[in-house]
């Protein structure tokens, strides 16, 4: 627990939340709290430092415009995490997007099964509703953090082998390549907020009140053939999307 400040002196008063700014940057820097945790309340900073809580709010709003500390109205202030802008272009792979950012990549595949297509799903792959598609639904990494959390749907009849291409290759371009499928890329994105459930919050680390960006994307092959049908939900403001031409 960090230690309790001093009572400043009378002469100090005019420069005591540039001391309590200073204290908080350099336990910021030491990982106190880490990126995405929560301050100490006004109230706890006020009493630790001894001074009221307008002073405290001074000190939190310079690390405020620092961007070091984002404060959001009635639930305290954050440390800011690291932004990783996702460019939506028409051939983005994961682990490509991870390691621009200087980071290794890493995943968890939460489900992969064959079910019957719903209609949302139907409309999307361009099949029959209660057609065979694989699913395949899972956490991506970037150095050990959650950064999405995507539900890949594909038409069971893409080609024998797929299941277990999806099982057994390192990801979603080996395992198309390995039935025949070289190349595939983006016809189209929507994307929209929403706050998270309360499994996709568990999943990505989230509070619940922090919204989800999601991406509702078709992917087709060079022939123009829909071969996957997806929906990735990214944790703001840990990740941004940018779109390129």
């Amino acid at each position: 627990m960090p230690a309790r400040a001093p009572k400043p002196h009378a002469k100090d008063r005019d420069t005591i939340w540039q001391q309590i700014a200073t204290t908080l940057r350099a336990e910021i820097a030491a990982g106190t709290p880490p990126p995405g945790g929560r301050l100490p309340s006004e109230a706890a900073l006020a009493a630790r430092f001894a001074v009221n809580r307008h002073t405290v709010r001074q000190g939190l709003g310079a690390l405020a415009r620092e961007g070091l500390i984002q404060i959001a109205q009635g639930r305290g202030s954050f440390v800011a995490e690291d932004v990783l802008d996702y460019a939506i272009g028409p051939r983005t792979r994961f682990s490509e997007w991870i390691r621009r950012h200087n980071r290794e990549p890493g995943g968890q595949v939460l489900r992969l099964i064959e079910i019957r297509a719903e209609a949302s799903v139907a409309r999307g792959l361009d099949v029959a509703e209660g057609s065979p598609v694989i699913l395949l639904e899972r956490l991506g990494l970037a150095d050990g953090r959650p950064v999405s959390l995507t539900t890949h749907h594909f038409p069971a009849a893409l080609g024998a082998g797929l299941l277990d291409a999806l099982r057994d290759q390192p990801g979603i371009s080996a395992a198309l390549a390995a039935i025949g499928i070289a190349d595939y890329r983006r016809q189209v994105s929507r994307v929209t907020a929403r706050p998270p459930t309360a499994e996709e919050a568990a999943l990505l680390r989230i509070p619940r009140s922090r919204p989800l960006l999601v991406a509702e994307n078709v992917n087709v092959d060079a022939a123009g053939r829909v071969v996957e049908f997806g929906l990735a939900r990214y944790p703001t403001p840990r990740v941004q999307l940018v779109f390129e031409p």
